[in-house]
């Protein structure tokens, strides 16, 4: 087994340090946030990830895993894994990289020969090759191994992915880079996991391409749902007709509110950036309009509100079920249910916000919101209902149970995830998007 450091144990770095540690390493995780790294410490997972505190509370009895802020620590480790942050830029479209520049420079005093620097972070496609001189100075050398986690399925995408690719350099350089990646994974590898190497272009180009696809996709049946709000289709109908055809699939073929969180929507948009840097926006151009889509999805769901209101929501009690971007996580970042939540208050509303799991980080984004953690509670008194987050407890709720704590029986399925009849069947008016 090998000595492993992690750089950055936030969200995609806490759960590849427990991961290794899971599989028999040694890890050792840095990061400058004291907090944070308490929490790791004491196996208390610092976000919402399902089974990540189970592996924590596992691989820190196991005295595997170690946390610290003291960059120097790492010096026994011979393969450095970058996990930082690239969140978008305040000021643009790029992609922000100061954190892993940041990362790269606070090991550098402590490689050396034979020791492998691998970047997981989403980067914009030349970043490998700018920080490889760095990296070589040192005597060791870079490697690009990019992340596909999805939130709430991270610690499976971790353990039991779908494939490994190495960006590599050219040569022996690259075959031994390659074969300490091998040494990492081995008991992954084992399960019959694809890999994939590659130069550190495409290696970079692999991420931000899949979550360019995966939003086109997103957009591409929010379209049609557009369209068949127009000519009275129902793109539920339309989008299982279609993805049986096995070259488009019907993954991902679930129209309603949109992508949001922390990786979709900044990822496109920074792609977009670098191909205009490099000269090749024109090959993306369409991206602009996937992110447009993805927006109006928000807008099309504060008007079907009022819509549904009678032309006005000034003074309606509106109960929001879910603030997360997406079930099965805390996460908040670019929430397409916490955007129309705060549409509605704009125009009027009395909104009441709830969710499992993401209030805490709900209540810091948009503090001016009201946020109540009991459903019960939440529901009671409500003029109108709005699904936003296809959490399973709202997935199953009993529309004629929930009759009985409501004020009118009105409901909005923003991800198409409940059956009509049976709400209608209740006594409720149901709308979603997309759907007659």
């Amino acid at each position: 087994m090998t000595t492993l450091s992690v750089v950055g144990v936030g969200y995609l770095g806490a759960v590849h340090a427990a991961s290794m540690a899971s599989l028999g390493h040694t890890v050792i995780g840095v990061d400058v946030d004291e907090r944070k790294l308490e929490d790791l410490a004491a196996a208390r997972a610092p976000f919402f990830e399902p089974g990540l505190p189970e592996l924590l509370e596992r691989t820190q009895d196991s005295a595997r895993l170690s946390f610290t802020s003291d960059a120097s620590v790492v010096a026994p480790a011979t393969v450095h894994f970058v996990c930082v942050g690239t969140p978008q830029s305040a000021d643009g479209l790029h992609a922000d990289l100061s954190h892993v520049d940041a990362a790269v420079d606070s090991i550098l005093p402590h490689i050396g020969p034979g020791h492998l620097v691998v970047g997981k972070s989403t980067v914009p496609v030349g970043t490998a090759e700018r920080l490889a001189g760095r990296v070589r100075a040192t005597g060791a050398e870079l490697a690009w191994n990019p992340e596909f986690l999805r939130e709430g399925k991270a610690v499976q995408d971790t353990l039991t992915p779908d494939r490994l690719v190495y960006g590599v350099p050219d040569g022996a350089a690259g075959e031994r880079a390659a074969q300490q990646l091998d040494e990492v994974y081995r008991s992954v590898l084992d399960l019959g996991t694809t890999r994939i190497i590659a130069d550190y272009p495409t290696a970079e180009l692999v991420k931000t391409a899949a979550n360019s696809f995966l939003a086109t996709k997103i957009s591409f049946i929010n379209a049609m749902a557009e369209l068949c709000e127009t000519a009275g289709g129902d793109v539920t109908v339309l989008a299982d007709a279609i993805g049986i055809d096995d070259r488009i699939g019907r993954k991902f073929l679930n129209a309603g509110l949109g992508f949001g969180g922390g990786c979709l929507p900044k990822d496109i948009r920074a792609f977009i950036a670098r191909a205009d840097d490099l000269g090749a926006g024109e090959a993306v151009s369409f991206l602009k309009e996937i992110d447009a889509i993805n927006l109006r999805r928000r807008d099309r769901m504060a008007d079907l509100a009022v819509e549904v209101c009678g032309g006005d929501v000034d003074g309606v009690h509106v109960t929001v079920l879910g603030a997360a971007f997406k079930p099965d996580s805390d996460d908040t970042r670019d929430s397409p249910a916490l955007a129309v939540a705060a549409a509605l208050r704009d125009r009027g509303a009395i909104v009441t916000v709830t969710d499992p799991e993401a209030i805490e980080n709900a209540s810091r984004r948009e503090p001016d919101l009201t946020f109540e953690p009991d459903l019960t509670t939440a529901l009671r008194g409500a003029g109108l209902v709005l699904l936003l987050t296809e959490w399973t407890q709202y997935r199953e709720l009993d529309p004629h149970s929930v009759a009985d704590l409501v004020d009118r029986p009105r409901i909005l399925d923003g991800r198409n995830v409940l059956d009509p009849a049976r709400w209608r069947g209740a006594g409720w008016t149901y709308r979603a998007l997309g759907r007659p």
